[in-house]
C-alpha cells in the first residue's frame, strides 16, 4: 500500500541520524530511517537470497547461531512475518541495513520485547564481515536505539552479546551500554560460553 505523504522530521537530526516519518501510511507503520552511512528500511521479498546469505556468513553463526536460515524459502517466510510486525507495530520489529553508496543489502537490525518486562526491550543488530570495520554497527545501534526510545517509548534496552565477541562489546560500549550481568545457559547461547548483558536508559 502506498504512503500518502511523509516529511524528514527537523527533531531527529542529531548526531547524523535522519528518520524518514511517516505522517499517515495505508496499513505502514514504518517505512525507512536515514543515517550518514546507513538506510535503515522494510524488508522486501527480493532481500530474501541475500538475507540468506548474511547469515551463512562464519562469523555471524559464531556468534548468533540460532538466527540462520535453512534455505531461502525460509528466509522469504521470515521476511513476511518481519513485514507483519512492521504494519501492525508490534515486536519483534526487524529491519534491513542498506549501504547508501551502493544499496547493498549489509546486514540486518531489530528489538524485542524483553519477557514480563512492557517497557524494555533488546536490541540485536548484524553487519556481514564485507563490511565490518567502518563504524557501520556503531552507527547502527545509535539509530536504533533513538529509534527504539522514541517509537515504542521504551525506558531501558538491553544488548546481548557472547563472550569472546569483542567487537560486538566495542559497539555497545561505544554508544553508553553498560555491562550489567552474566547469563549462562540461555537458549541463545548453545555453546556455553556465557552471555553478557549490557544496558542503556532511555
Amino acid at each position: 500500500m502506498e504512503m500518502i505523504t511523509n516529511k524528514l522530521s527537523e527533531d531527529n537530526k542529531n548526531n547524523g541520524i535522519y528518520i524518514k516519518t511517516p505522517i499517515y501510511m495505508r496499513n505502514k507503520f514504518f517505512n525507512y530511517y536515514l543515517s550518514r552511512n546507513l538506510k535503515i528500511r522494510r524488508f522486501e521479498i527480493q532481500d530474501a537470497q541475500k538475507l540468506y546469505e548474511n547469515h551463512l556468513e562464519e562469523e555471524v553463526k559464531k556468534w548468533i547461531p540460532n538466527e540462520s536460515y535453512a534455505d531461502i524459502q525460509e528466509a522469504r517466510e521470515a521476511i513476511r512475518f518481519y513485514a507483519e510486525c512492521v504494519n501492525e507495530k508490534h515486536l519483534p520489529f526487524v529491519l534491513a541495513v542498506e549501504l547508501k553508496k551502493n544499496g547493498e543489502l549489509i546486514g540486518d537490525t531489530g528489538i524485542n520485547e524483553v519477557d514480563g518486562k512492557p517497557n524494555e526491550v533488546e536490541i540485536g543488530y548484524t553487519i556481514c564481515k564485507e563490511y565490518s570495520g567502518n563504524g557501520y554497527a556503531t552507527e547502527l545501534v545509535q539509530g536504533m536505539t533513538r529509534f527504539a526510545c522514541e517509537t515504542f517509548k521504551v525506558k531501558i534496552l538491553y544488548g546481548r552479546v557472547m563472550h569472546g565477541n569483542n567487537a560486538s562489546v566495542r559497539v555497545l560500549d561505544k554508544n553508553a551500554y553498560s555491562f550489567v550481568s552474566e547469563e549462562f545457559d540461555a537458549d541463545d547461547d548453545p555453546y556455553g560460553k556465557g552471555m553478557l548483558i549490557y544496558k542503556k536508559e532511555c
